[in-house]
């Protein structure tokens, strides 16, 4: 994956950015998944302004972004082979790995677990403001407890305001769909998250990896795993064959069903995976400023590749398949 280029961005405001992490403030920045909210993931004050400023519950912990090996054995306590064998081939890149953290990572940033989610980010600019300010970066998504993630710095400031101390403004996000989470902590691997890297990738590094679908109702073991998440303030369906609501104006996202009925806007989302997930929040985003009455998605029926945007959109819709009878 090619890191987007931040040529827009001094020095100088990365340095800036980074003595405001030193000091304890909230950052926003660009990794090639979304923007991230971020603070020193040392300090656990700043590290509750994250919670404070999304309203975050605490039971949900926050991924620590590292510039380098040497700062991930920092807050690792252990490091397995299947975590090196992965880090050499995706790292820089959106996979999240889960191992048992060390002391210096306060509570407050794995939900009281002993373990620790880890991922170096492949954005030029997110690694800079990384290595810039010495320290690993707790950052969730720089957006509203359960909605919409932000894939530019505008909805960073739109969703969050002054809430955040400063935004670095990379542009716009290459991935588009937030990282996969995947636990080493335990006998086997567990896909805790889909994500940027698929299951099928990971399984071709260290062999067969099951999913753990269900959050738990205490600590969750990874961001992500709330049932309602991704969400835009419109009401999104998930659908098929292009059954859309009957009822108030709308917009839809289509592969390859047209709508039954006429809708007030249409949008032909790409065919291919990837390029469906770069694109997804920032439509999204902008049809959630336009309001419709609700947004409906037809549901993608591709194989494993899709299984990241699934689990987004099954996350942001208010009525899924299921309670629709389909």
């Amino acid at each position: 994956m090619k890191p987007p280029p931040f040529s827009a961005v001094s020095d100088e405001e990365i340095q800036h950015a980074a003595a405001l992490l030193r000091s304890g403030k909230l950052v926003a920045f660009p990794t090639e998944t979304v923007y991230g909210l971020g603070a020193n993931a040392l300090d656990a004050d700043a590290v509750a302004r994250i919670f404070e400023a999304k309203g975050r519950p605490h039971t949900s912990p926050v991924i620590v972004h590292v510039g380098d090996q040497e700062m991930a054995a920092k807050v690792a306590a252990s490091w397995p082979t299947a975590a090196q064998m992965l880090a050499q081939k995706f790292w820089p890149g959106p996979l999240t790995l889960v191992v048992p953290k060390t002391a210096v990572v306060p509570d407050i940033v794995t939900a009281g677990l002993p373990t620790v989610g880890v991922r170096m980010p492949a954005h030029r600019l997110a690694l800079a403001l990384i290595r810039a300010a010495q320290v690993p970066v707790a950052a969730p998504s720089a957006n509203r407890f359960t909605q919409l993630s932000p894939t530019t710095a505008e909805h960073v400031r739109e969703g969050l305001g002054d809430r955040v101390d400063y935004v670095l403004d990379g542009g716009p996000c290459d991935l588009g769909i937030e990282s996969t989470v995947l636990s080493l902590a335990g006998e086997g691997p567990v896909q805790l998250r889909p994500g940027g890297i698929s299951r099928q990738q990971i399984e071709e590094v260290i062999g067969p990896v099951i999913t753990g679908e269900h959050a738990p109702k205490g600590p969750h073991e990874s961001p992500g795993m709330h049932l309602r998440h991704y969400s835009p303030r419109t009401p999104v369906f998930l659908v098929e064959t292009g059954r859309v609501p009957q009822e108030g104006r709308g917009a839809y996202l289509e592969i390859s069903d047209p709508p039954e009925r006429k809708v007030s806007e249409a949008i032909t989302m790409p065919g291919n995976a990837r390029e469906y997930a770069a694109s997804l929040y920032r439509i999204l985003h902008d049809l959630d400023a336009k309001g419709y009455d609700w947004i409906a998605v037809e549901k993608p029926t591709g194989g494993a590749e899709w299984e990241a945007v699934l689990d987004r959109l099954r996350r942001a819709s208010s009525t899924g398949l299921e309670d629709q009878g389909q």
